[in-house]
């Protein structure tokens, strides 16, 4: 268990308890102690029933989490970046807290519809006019 918060924003906090780390064997360079040592960090986050997420977090996570969210609401994080296990623990809460802080983003202001200028309407119509003209003229030539 992580025993110090993970720190958001300054609304945002969760709490030690509701993270849950678990260190296992990595695998990549790191020589003797990749067999000895279990640097990497597995990071658990139930997102769907945590108290300290707002509720705009909880409804945009399926789009911003993908695949790291479970059908039972759990955020899993894997992270064997490095060698050393604090880096990799320090990895996993940063990506954590960079995913929530986008999910947390309001959603976009809705589109206004525009319309063409009417410059841009007459040089699309003479651009294609001039196109049809150097078509036409790759034709047959009429022998009169």
């Amino acid at each position: 268990m992580a025993a110090e918060p993970l720190y958001i924003d300054d609304r945002i906090v969760i709490a030690g308890w509701e993270l849950t780390e678990s260190f296992v064997l990595a695998s990549g360079p790191g020589g003797q102690n990749v067999n000895k040592v279990a640097t990497a960090v597995e990071l658990r986050l139930n997102l769907m029933s945590s108290p300290s997420l707002p509720d705009r977090v909880k409804a945009n996570a399926r789009s911003v989490f993908g695949r790291k969210l479970t059908k039972d609401g759990d955020v899993i994080l894997f992270v064997d970046a490095y060698r050393s296990q604090d880096r990799n623990r320090e990895e996993a809460r940063e990506r954590l807290k960079a995913l929530i802080l986008e999910a947390n983003q309001p959603p976009p202001p809705p589109r206004r519809k525009t319309r063409p200028t009417k410059g841009s309407i007459e040089r699309r119509l003479k651009a294609k006019a001039g196109r049809s003209e150097v078509k036409k003229g790759r034709g047959k030539i009429d022998s009169d």
